[in-house]
């Protein structure tokens, strides 16, 4: 397990803050075996590709080249332009090889931890000249691992190389047989399979190297309990975070109220300056619960919901404000509102059986029974 200067064991995992943090220092996940192997792999297939284009453009900047009048060998200026004219020729044929390899470079670099710019990386410590923590970094799990890589790359290009020049002496005979032209043709060709399937080696270290270096990374920014409890104080110190956070809070419990509006069986209205919606099972419930209420503008959403999903609304302002004042949220409703809340349900249970079966249409009551002391004006 990590531990910091103190002592403290670093096992808990990083906040997001701590990983903001580092990205702003510049401390990203990186494996530049990844990148080695995709550019080198990259590169040697298209110059492989590429080749047949290479090799006719070239000719043709020779022949130019080499077909000089006895005017032109003897002019400065003439020879100049000859120079200059190659040299564009020769850089626009290697243009989408360039353009090739820009994007290779910064798509390889960029395909672990993501684009990050840290300016504060770019500024020169001084402390990374202390001989005692670069000796400390050299025998450390990281430089221990550098060494490893090393050696197995060794290893596998040695291997590889032996293989190839055991498949192939047969073929790498048979060069001194044929014309010069022949051989050499024949010679790039080995040259270029040989260098791309000895690259290939690459891929097996990138595999290795990518898993490592997200652990490593991930440990590195691990923290002490203490660091988080530190952190903590300070974000959630802070007038505007705690701040955020209650809105946050707000925001999410008005959310979650809303989506109970639906399921309610009815809303009690003021009718504009509250909402209540209740909800009833008889067979699940001993007695009404209150799924949602609000005033002013909440009120509106609950009746614009309501209103969108077919919940009936009813007007009765002194039990509205009852049941505003003196209930809360997912909590039953008080055994004093008991009579008017059953009033109030008989009457939307009839407008309901109404709707479904006809008949006479149900009258809503007219006052409902509310104490003295759950009224509010």
């Amino acid at each position: 397990m990590a531990e910091n200067e103190d002592g403290q064991e670093k096992s808990q995992e990083p906040t997001g803050k701590k990983i903001d943090d580092a990205r702003k220092k510049g401390q990203v996940p990186r494996s530049r075996e990844m990148n080695t192997m995709a550019i080198t792999l990259v590169g040697l297939g298209s110059i492989m590709a590429m080749g047949p284009q290479f090799t006719n453009e070239l000719n043709t900047v020779f022949v130019e080249q080499f077909s000089l009048t006895r005017a032109d060998m003897y002019d400065p200026n003439a020879l100049l332009a000859h120079l200059t004219k190659a040299l564009g020729d020769a850089l626009f044929m290697l243009m989408p090889y360039f353009a090739i390899m820009i994007v290779v470079a910064v798509l390889s670099s960029v395909a672990l931890g993501g684009f990050n710019v840290s300016f504060e990386a770019m500024q020169p410590k001084l402390s990374k000249l202390n001989p005692v923590k670069g000796m400390k970094r050299l025998f450390s799990a990281k430089g221990l691992m550098e060494l490893v890589k090393s050696l197995a790359k060794f290893v596998l290009v040695a291997l590889a190389t032996a293989a190839l020049l055991n498949a192939w002496s047969g073929d790498l005979l048979k060069l001194g047989e044929l014309n010069v032209e022949q051989a050499l043709l024949q010679g790039m060709t080995m040259v270029g399979w040989a260098s791309l399937l000895l690259s290939s080696t690459l891929i097996l270290m990138a595999l290795i190297d990518v898993p490592f270096q997200l652990w490593q990374h991930k440990k590195d920014l691990k923290m002490t309990q203490q660091e988080v409890r530190d952190e903590m104080k300070q974000t959630e110190g802070k007038p505007e975070v705690r701040g955020r956070i209650r809105q946050m809070q707000r925001e999410i419990a008005q959310r979650r109220m809303m989506e109970e509006v639906p399921k309610a069986d009815v809303i009690v209205t003021n009718p504009t300056h509250f909402a209540v919606a209740l909800r009833y099972n008889p067979e699940k419930m001993n007695a009404p619960l209150v799924v949602a209420k609000g005033k002013d503008l909440v009120a509106a959403n609950i009746r614009k919901v309501a209103e969108s999903h077919h919940v009936p609304l009813v007007e009765a302002p002194v039990l509205a404000r009852a049941l505003y004042f003196n209930t809360e949220l997912q909590q039953q409703i008080p055994a004093a509102l008991f009579l008017s809340v059953a009033q109030l349900l008989a009457y939307v249970f009839q407008l309901r059986a109404y709707k479904k079966e006809g008949g006479d249409i149900p009258t809503p009551p007219q006052e409902y029974p509310v104490p003295q002391e759950y009224q509010h004006d």
